[in-house]
């Protein structure tokens, strides 16, 4: 029965699911516990299988690219044939997408080469080859993606071949003094010096250092080298001996899995929690897991991602995203992610804004979660890098000045020397920038003069004491923006008077019970 072609056939399905689904939940958290469910699956019978869907899920998921090599690392140690499999697939991959000069695809199999690299499943000589490729004949593209690829394993190359990497930055040099590039390409090499300077991030997080040093297998495949990618491992065979290497695949797992031992085996599985039979205490046990990992949490900022990065605009995004079904609390993932894939960009896209300006109009809980990612942006924009800075500030001027957000908002921004940096000044200074840009200087005067208003805008335009309005009106003036603090200054001419007029009257409030007391 179980040599049955149709059996086959089904175990083959079952074999291909089981290996889509776990790869598609793996990330960082839990690699571990996922690591022990693959080897349960036959992946002799399924390399091929394996190898396609995790380049796959690499081209979809490019973030999580760290967390497939650390995965290959550590089935390269038991099936070395895997690996050898995948690296070819990949270098093919790669000569595809030069070939027809196809940029993302070519930037995605960069970084799986990269990260493969920093984790010894590809030699450092291959990495060296292949920036030697980018750089050959250097063009605008292929030298952002040699950059991209030495800031993946720069560290790596540092210290298994020094010289090496010192070869390919005195290539970088010689491409900056030639000046043929595009400006921004050359301050992208610039970052790359200045990053070697203060030395590159260490190759392999803690959480992804998974196989020991004397286990490591590195398998060194030229870029020219005639490969064969074995296709025919991708589809269904029937095998004559089915049984017989089902049986042999269980013995070489229970070896890997430390034994036979059905307890040892459970606590391989899920870090020590036991399977049980009963339904209920398999979905209580599933609960716990999802607790510990946040596995549905991280799927779903990773759709999100995948939704908002390949659609074709904002029409479509919004309505896709719109589709996803988000638990109780989970709004805000949305505007976390939408704010997050706006501030990675090099340059800003107005895309993410009028997204975010369509989700404020359809839903007015997505607009108030905008409003509370607002403070909390503000309150550590001092840790964003420049870049970072400014793509947020526009973000939020054009929610501003589409009214998608709410005005009271500026009542979060305190302008006085006090109480600002120089990263929370850059902030206000673009924000009112691109609002003036938005809006006209004459029109941003007038909703800045809303009587209405003024208690949200008394931080942002102080008249507590001297000091502070001229700070207010210096900062505004130094940026162009001197136009809208005619109120202040008026209020600053006029501040002696009124000042006067204060006194005068806490001195008549203090001399009213005197008189009455002489009279009494």
């Amino acid at each position: 029965m179980e040599e049955s072609l149709e059996y086959q056939k089904k175990s083959w399905i079952a074999l291909k699911k089981s290996i889509n689904g776990l790869l598609n939940k793996i990330n960082k958290a839990n690699i571990k516990h996922i690591i022990p469910e693959l080897f349960e699956e036959n992946l002799i019978r399924g390399r091929g299988l394996f190898c396609r869907s995790i380049m796959k899920s690499q081209l979809n998921s490019v973030i999580f690219t760290d967390v497939f090599a650390a995965l290959i690392a550590v089935v390269n140690t038991k099936f070395p044939q895997i690996g050898e499999l995948l690296c070819k697939r990949i270098i093919l991959q790669l000569r595809r997408a030069y070939n027809n000069n196809n940029k993302p695809q070519m930037l995605a199999s960069v970084k799986f080469i990269g990260h493969l690299v920093n984790q010894q499943v590809v030699h450092e000589l291959v990495a060296l080859e292949l920036v030697t490729l980018l750089l050959e004949k250097p063009t605008d593209d292929s030298v952002d993606v040699a950059v991209g690829f030495v800031k993946e394993c720069g560290s790596m190359l540092q210290d298994l071949c020094p010289l090496g990497l010192h070869a390919i930055f005195e290539r970088f040099r010689g491409i900056l003094h030639e000046g043929e590039i595009d400006k921004r390409v050359q301050f992208l090499i610039e970052d790359l010096f200045a990053l070697r300077k203060h030395k590159f991030q260490p190759a392999v997080p803690p959480e992804l250092d998974l196989v020991e040093e004397e286990d490591r297998l590195t398998h060194e495949i030229s870029l020219g080298d005639m490969v064969d990618e074995q296709i025919e491992l991708d589809v269904f065979k029937p095998d004559p001996n089915f049984v017989e290497n089902e049986n042999k695949y269980e013995q070489l797992q229970n070896r890997i899995l430390g034994g036979s031992d059905q307890d040892e085996e459970s606590d391989l599985l899920v870090g020590g929690d036991q399977y049980e039979d009963e339904s209920e205490d398999e979905d209580e046990q599933e609960m716990q897991i999802e607790d510990e990992t946040e596995t549905n949490l991280i799927n779903l900022r990773r759709t999100i991602y995948l939704t908002i990065m390949s659609s074709g605009g904002f029409e479509e995004a919004g309505h896709k995203l719109l589709k996803i079904r988000l638990e109780p609390g989970q709004e805000m993932e949305l505007c976390i992610m939408l704010l997050e894939c706006c501030s990675q960009e090099k340059t800003f896209l107005h895309y993410y804004a009028l997204l975010g300006q369509r989700l404020c109009m359809i839903n007015k809980v997505h607009q108030q979660n905008f409003e509370r990612s607002f403070m909390q942006q503000y309150s550590m924009i001092h840790q964003l890098e420049t870049n970072k800075l400014r793509n947020v500030a526009k973000f939020f001027a054009h929610l501003l000045g589409t009214d998608a957000l709410p005005w009271h908002v500026l009542a979060y921004l305190r302008l006085t020397e006090e109480d600002t940096t120089s990263s929370s000044r850059i902030f206000i200074k673009i924000l009112f920038q691109e609002l003036s840009g938005h809006l006209g200087i004459h029109k941003l005067n007038e909703r800045l003069s809303d009587p209405s208003m003024q208690e949200s805008f008394e931080s942002i335009f102080p008249k507590d004491n001297p000091k502070n309005v001229r700070f207010a009106i210096n900062f505004f003036t130094s940026i162009g923006l001197g136009g809208i603090t005619e109120n202040l200054r008026d209020y600053l001419k006029n501040m002696p008077r009124l000042i006067l007029q204060q006194e005068k009257r806490v001195s008549r409030d203090d001399d009213r019970p005197r008189k009455r007391r002489r009279r009494s």
